[in-house]
């Protein structure tokens, strides 16, 4: 069995019984969230990116030509806070605007070169902290808990 790499309790959380809060699925998703979201914080500012600029990013990336529309209803953005971001993205460089090909009245959004760069760095170190962050788990337990999550929302 793998040892702990927690830190030990601080004298104020010896003693406390959490036991109850354990047996919660919404308890144990969001210590488990918080302890992989603040390590890709720091390491997505490298790159400039916040979470959500990355998950953005991330969907341009593979959806050549996503629509704002699309990007909002996958990632439960509401349009007015998607505005920015990708606006910030076009100051950046990293994306472009292109008239989508079947809906004259969309505009479908694209990596530039820079941000396909910068994403192909970015991804690979969000893959890497999820299997450092994740290194008690087995490859098989890794897929089975992505599973076990993803029909909790999907």
């Amino acid at each position: 069995m793998a040892t702990s790499r927690k830190s030990p309790p601080s004298s104020a959380a010896e003693g406390v019984d959490t036991r109850y809060l354990e047996t919660l699925m919404g308890y144990n998703a969001r210590r488990a969230a918080l302890a992989i979201i603040e390590v890709f914080m720091e390491r997505m500012s490298v790159y400039g990116l916040k979470v959500v600029d990355f998950s953005v990013l991330s969907l341009v990336a593979h959806n050549p030509g996503i629509t704002s529309r699309q990007l909002c209803a996958n990632l439960d953005i509401l349009p007015p806070n998607l505005v920015g971001i990708i606006a910030s993205m076009d100051r950046r460089g990293l994306i472009e605007r292109r008239p989508h090909p079947s809906d004259g009245r969309a505009v479908g959004l694209h990596l530039t070169p820079s941000g396909l760069t910068m994403m192909k760095d970015a991804e690979q170190t969000a893959a890497d902290l999820e299997i450092e962050a994740t290194s008690r788990l087995s490859p098989a337990e890794r897929k089975t808990l992505i599973r076990l999550l993803q029909k909790i929302y999907l």
